[in-house]
């Protein structure tokens, strides 16, 4: 039952109809809960502002600053690093604005979306992946902001480096604070990024102020820019890890993104909001991480990559002014956080038992697992986290990303049955609940980058020195595993198709 925007269902039914009476034919099924449900036409509140937010709250953050470091460290000058997060962020757009469409038409989250391709079993195959990673990064985000509370408890108390658990203790503090964000569900969550966007722009802007000023002008900054350049990798050999480390970035998110869009008003204000948000916000801060960087070169010598320990040093003898920087950075660190790394895994431990787990429930499981990450190793130097950890998870998410915009926009044409996609039984039961032909096209795109992972997770700093056939592969793992599991799957796909097959009379299409 495909419809437009604002108008009916081919079978006469408003589109909030349609949606509620699919809700009340699977209310029963073990696939279904009030979270996991489709989200109907008069539920949507989210225009292209809410998006446009979305992005700078995920975006303006620590690792975004120093994502130039490791570039720059390895050889590249400023704006050859420069081009490279440009480039990495407008090639993640497109498959996360292909990946979008099916929230916004369908009201449906990522979990629920991949029922479709990898059946409804073999969904939790893809949603744990997800999952699992952004658990990791919520242990990273929040160790980064724990080292801002730490920093400003220092600053006003000289005798708080002297406990020997004072890093802990603000870890477990801003772990208390984002669990209770958690429970509040996604309305809070979509309300901090709203505040949250203007204020840390603000700090943005006022950061890029103070290096050109201190810096004596712009062209002197990145004059001092060249001595951040402490390798001498050849641009090419560094720009396609690179590129594939920045795409890799935001492949997590490009994967679930339809647990944001499901809330969009409109295709329009989705396509709008994240292609304003996501390659503009993510290079300009990028931009301000080096500038600043290369201002501190100047003023002391030395770059200072990290804006907390830059921020400290600053406003030192300004305590009212070092309390609302230091604010500011936690705000950021746990906005993204919320957005980038709870909604998704609450959703996708939900899909394990959504009878049993509940969105905040799920929250809780991703904030638990995230101490248990070790997020203090996983951040440990520049070369580990860009080499190892963004290449390393980007190559298995490539491949599930592959499969997912294949089977949505090629076998299907954009057409899904809701009300099976809560059917245990439904069409997407495949094998026992298992589409294995998802399942053997992600494994067969992976497999060959896994020797290279192996090497560059036993480098220290995560760069091999003299790499071979295999780290070359592993150097450009997302790209790799994004086309063989496009085309494996495919291939399979046509030559062994499934029974099931979807019609435009088995959709319910709520905005083109």
């Amino acid at each position: 039952m495909a419809v437009n925007e604002v108008g009916t269902t081919e079978s006469g039914l408003h589109p909030q109809d349609a949606v509620e009476r699919v809700r009340e034919q699977v209310r029963d099924s073990s696939l279904y809960n009030k979270d996991l449900a489709p989200v109907g036409p008069a539920e949507r509140t989210w225009g292209g502002y809410n998006l446009l937010a979305l992005w700078i709250g995920i975006s303006v953050v620590i690792t975004t600053y120093t994502l130039a470091s490791a570039l720059m460290s390895a050889g590249m000058n400023w704006w050859q690093a420069l081009i490279t997060v440009a480039g990495g962020n407008l090639l993640v757009l497109i498959p996360m604005l292909l990946n979008a469409h099916a929230g916004t038409r369908y009201g449906i989250p990522f979990p629920v979306f991949v029922r479709s391709m990898f059946g409804t079993r073999g969904a939790n195959f893809a949603a744990m992946a997800r999952a699992l990673v952004a658990c990791g990064w919520f242990g990273i985000q929040t160790w980064i902001g724990a080292t801002a509370i730490d920093a400003l408890i220092t600053a006003l108390d000289h005798r708080w480096p002297a406990l020997a658990i004072h890093q802990a203790v603000c870890f477990a503090l801003l772990w208390v604070i984002e669990l209770a964000i958690i429970l509040r569900g996604v309305a809070g969550i979509r309300v901090l990024e709203s505040i949250a966007a203007p204020l840390l722009l603000a700090g943005a802007v006022a950061l890029l102020i103070w290096g050109f000023d201190a810096g004596h002008g712009v062209a002197h900054v990145f004059s001092a820019s060249a001595r951040l350049q402490q390798g001498h990798g050849h641009f090419w050999a560094l720009f396609w890890p690179g590129l594939a480390a920045n795409f890799g970035y935001w492949a997590t998110l490009s994967l679930n993104i339809p647990d944001f869009t499901r809330f969009a008003k409109s295709q329009r204000a989705q396509v709008i909001g994240q292609s304003a948000g996501l390659p503009t916000v993510m290079t300009a801060f990028s931009f301000v991480g080096i500038a600043v960087t290369a201002a501190t070169v100047v003023v002391y010598g030395k770059p200072e990559w990290n804006p907390v320990a830059l921020i400290s040093t600053l406003l030192g003898g300004l305590p009212v002014l070092l309390v609302i920087a230091m604010v500011l950075i936690v705000i950021s660190q746990v906005s993204v956080n919320m957005a980038a790394n709870v909604v998704s895994p609450s959703n996708d431990f939900s899909n394990l038992a959504p009878q049993v787990i509940s969105f905040r429930a799920g929250g809780v499981i991703t904030a638990l697992i995230g101490v248990l990450s070790f997020p203090w190793v996983l951040y440990r130097d520049a070369g580990s986290y860009i080499f190892t950890w963004l290449d390393g998870y980007g190559s298995l998410l490539g491949a599930i990303g592959a499969v997912m915009i294949v089977d949505y926009w090629i076998l299907r044409g954009r057409r899904l049955d809701l009300g099976d996609l809560y059917r245990l039984r439904g069409r997407y039961h495949y094998t026992g609940g298992w589409n294995l032909r998802a399942i053997a096209a992600v494994l067969i795109a992976v497999i060959p980058v896994l020797p290279g992972f192996v090497h560059a997770a036993t480098t220290p700093g995560g760069a091999v020195a003299h790499p071979d056939v295999l780290d070359h592969l592993y150097s450009y793992g997302v790209f790799f595993t994004f086309c063989v599991a496009a085309v494996v799957y495919w291939t399979l796909s046509v030559l062994v198709p499934a029974r099931e097959t979807v019609t435009a009379s088995d959709s319910v299409a709520l905005a083109e």
